[in-house]
């Protein structure tokens, strides 16, 4: 009997958590665009790069820091990887960063800007447009950091 009262209050407390994330993610509709929410909610490339090419590590005027590691073969991005700190919208912007520049040259990751990031999510509300900027900063310094290597082994 009283297991049956356990497993019928897990169930009423499963229902109203179900309830609460469908409410909360109705409120993100509203301010959010879809590809925002599923990047946050999803995101892709996360994690470290053992051994890596290039690295960077940017602590954004927010206080979040994200690190972008870049695996590169023949000047070509063949793996990047995100990991932040942050919030909903920098794990956004980290993802999508990171899926913006697999299998670009160099040259075309180098034009990935926030600009760019922010389009791919569908925008941003004003005040998180920052997460776009310290995105596109850390793959910026990431991809510095992997020229640099590359000048130092020709020397």
């Amino acid at each position: 009997m009283l297991r049956l009262n356990f497993e019928q209050e897990g169930k009423k407390v499963t229902s109203k958590l179900d309830e609460l994330e469908q409410r909360i993610i109705a409120d993100m509709r509203k301010v959010y665009s879809q590809k925002a929410i599923d990047h946050a909610m999803n995101p892709q490339n996360v994690g470290r790069i053992k051994d890596t090419d290039g690295y960077a590590r940017v602590t954004g005027p927010c206080g979040d820091t994200m690190e972008i590691s870049l695996r590169v073969r023949k000047r070509k991005v063949l793996d990047a990887k995100f990991w932040t700190d942050g919030c909903g919208s920098s794990i956004a912007c980290g993802s999508v960063a990171t899926g913006l520049i697999k299998g670009k040259s160099v040259a075309g990751a180098q034009k990935v800007d926030s600009e760019s990031i922010l389009n791919a999510l569908d925008g941003l509300p004003e005040s998180n447009v920052h997460c776009a900027v310290l995105a596109s900063d850390t793959l910026r310094a990431a991809i510095k950091n992997y020229l640099a290597s590359i000048r130092a082994k020709v020397k």
